[in-house]
């Protein structure tokens, strides 16, 4: 069963965020997704390996919410408050996405170019998968956090480092999607 709604408008998901934002500086806790990866890594036994997975998870046991809410929410909305309206691109962009050899621009979410099995087990989707997971990693781990982490949690209790990690991520997006992208496409 499918109820075909619009997503949430800024005014209701934005200040919902603030209010969760809020109660998490209220609280003293901050909020990201790579924090969650390494509880549950720690949970794994992953201290025996490495020190870094060495501290009391059961401190960061809330922040697992987290992860079920994303799941449960991912499911949510693509199950049922999900539309099958193609999304309004710009017909330059549109152009442009074609010419990397992408059809059906806007019909989806993601690119099924690129989101499919049969491109995960080439050669080249394998390629892609693990030097951009490599690349996630390193660069979560280098920037103390990730995007989430820094761009929501961090900018809102107005940490200077989480500024320029997201200033970095911008720049980062902005070289990969205009100069690295039509390279490996």
């Amino acid at each position: 069963m499918n109820y075909l709604l619009n997503p949430w408008p800024w005014y209701v998901s934005g200040p919902l965020i603030t209010l969760v934002m809020a109660l998490l500086l209220y609280y003293g806790k901050t909020f990201g997704m790579s924090s969650n990866l390494r509880t549950m890594c720690t949970i794994a036994g992953a201290g025996k390996v490495s020190d870094f997975f060495k501290f009391n998870w059961k401190e960061n046991s809330w922040n697992l919410v987290v992860v079920v809410g994303a799941i449960l929410g991912g499911f949510i909305g693509s199950h049922y408050l999900s539309n099958d309206s193609v999304t309004n691109l710009n017909p330059k962009t549109v152009e442009e996405i074609k010419n990397l050899g992408f059809n059906n621009i806007g019909a989806h979410l993601v690119p099924t170019e690129i989101y499919n099995w049969e491109v995960v087990f080439s050669i080249k989707g394998l390629l892609i998968l693990l030097v951009g997971g490599f690349l996630v990693g390193f660069g979560t781990r280098y920037a103390d956090g990730c995007t989430s982490g820094h761009a929501i949690s961090g900018l809102s209790s107005l940490q200077k480092p989480s500024l320029m990690a997201v200033i970095g991520f911008f720049l980062g997006g902005l070289l990969m999607t205009n100069f690295i992208l039509p390279l490996i496409f």
